[in-house]
């Protein structure tokens, strides 16, 4: 609780005091419906522990949205109290958390409720279709105000910018929508003949549905741990190119975004770029270590890595398309690469493109035999070389890629020294340069 900077806790107590004016009038008020207050504030209680016992459990805004169509302002503020102060919170100081949500959701429940009064909400009578502009008033005050607070206090208390607010600003807007329709369905079926134990049967399709996406997200997690443990496995093996997968991902990514491509085939081509290498595995670690130029047998055993990798992830579902980029990477435009010698459209899609992130993190990264070269002379190389080894498509993807965000490569802390890992300027995209053999980085 100490570490918490001044400024921090300059910021809860101002909530603490604004939640406190927002729920007094409720409080000293004597006409306050205490039942239906009591009843929400139970509601959203339950479902609060339930997320805090199954993290797949989700948000339950809708129950606090339905609260401010129903109640009262001063009213529905007060249901989020109860809820938030028994809530999870994953990260000490855990009651100094709880009571900055509880004042955090006091304000915008009071906020958003005002909100929809603003729209002519009749309180106690919503009715469609007059409600969803209320609702949705309601949700989007929400949303900006609870947006709003959590960038403050993270402003004051980890020292974020505060365009990371607008960022989830961006990301909330959706989901938000939904609760506030979700809450209008409640407040309706609240008030209609079937009762309050009526509304409470929209929080089931809700509750499944953020199960789904919590069990979407865990799937992922483990995805991502099963990359992370087959990279760490190389990095250990070849430690001299550590840090060289994350790279050749980032770099894959960055052509993937610039061909369109978008959502899960942008992540399997990062996860391709990212495994590229992962039948090192099966290479004897004296050839990967070993300093100075390869006998061609040695290199005969090193060019067996990416069928050695293709068994290996052979039945990882989720990898798709990746697999035949482990497979192909080392393929050639002209037909002159292996393992099988294809040619033009033969090489798979992602197999051109992991090609040419490969072949310029190789070039810029220093190895044993020779220093990096600066990113402007990798292109050039690329460029040289664009319609015989890679795809020239793929390589003017590349430069504009580069020319836009620049080359930030991501560091591990047991990168060489001398390795170029500082962020590079946003390349020029100049014409090529005196010939220079491309690296054939096994």
């Amino acid at each position: 609780m100490r570490a918490l900077p001044r400024t921090a806790w300059v910021c809860v107590l101002c909530a603490v005091l604004g939640a406190a004016g927002c729920v007094l009038p409720a409080v000293t008020g004597p006409a306050t419906p205490w039942t239906a207050v009591a009843l929400l504030a139970a509601v959203y209680a339950g479902c609060e522990l339930l997320a805090r016992r199954s993290p797949g459990a989700g948000s339950f805004f809708a129950v606090l949205l339905a609260a401010a169509l129903i109640l009262p302002p001063a009213a529905a503020a007060l249901t989020a109290v109860p809820g938030a102060l028994l809530g999870a919170t994953e990260h000490p100081p855990y009651g100094v958390r709880r009571v900055w949500h509880a004042a955090q959701l006091a304000i915008a429940v009071r906020a958003a409720a005002g909100g929809s009064a603003l729209f002519g909400a009749e309180r106690g009578t919503p009715g469609l279709p007059y409600a969803l502009l209320p609702a949705l008033a309601a949700a989007l005050v929400l949303c900006l105000v609870l947006t709003a607070l959590d960038g403050a206090v993270r402003a004051t208390a980890e020292r974020l910018p505060l365009r990371t607010a607008r960022q989830a600003l961006a990301r909330s807007l959706a989901p938000y929508t939904v609760h506030g329709l979700a809450g209008l369905m409640m407040a309706v079926l609240w008030r209609s003949p079937f009762g309050p134990p009526a509304a409470l049967f929209v929080l089931l399709p809700m509750y499944i549905s953020s199960w789904v996406f919590a069990q979407y997200h865990r799937e992922r997690a483990a995805h991502r741990a099963t990359i992370r443990a087959l990279v760490q496995a190389v990095d250990i093996k070849d430690q001299y190119t550590r840090g060289h997968s994350e790279r050749v991902g980032q770099a894959s990514a960055m052509i993937a975004g610039e061909l369109g491509m978008a959502g899960d085939r942008l992540e399997a081509l990062r996860f391709a770029g990212i495994l590229h290498d992962v039948g090192k595995l099966g290479v004897p670690t004296r050839l990967l270590r070993k300093d100075g130029p390869l006998t061609p047998e040695e290199r005969r055993v090193i060019e067996l890595h990416p069928e050695y990798g293709h068994e290996m992830v052979r039945g990882i579902g989720f990898l798709g398309e990746a697999r035949a980029a482990i497979l192909h990477h080392h393929e050639r435009l002209d037909g002159s690469g292996y393992p099988y010698g294809l040619s033009g459209q033969q090489i798979p899609e992602f197999a051109r493109v992991v090609a040419i992130a490969d072949a310029f993190d190789a070039m810029t990264s220093t190895r044993s035999y020779r220093r990096a070269r600066p990113v402007d002379a990798a292109l050039r190389e690329l460029l040289r070389c664009a319609g015989t080894q890679f795809d020239p498509l793929m390589v003017q993807a590349f430069v504009r890629a580069l020319a836009r965000n620049g080359w930030h490569p991501a560091v591990t802390a047991d990168e060489p020294d001398d390795c170029p890992h500082g962020a590079v300027p946003p390349a020029r995209t100049t014409a090529p340069g005196p010939p220079a053999d491309v690296e054939h980085p096994a």
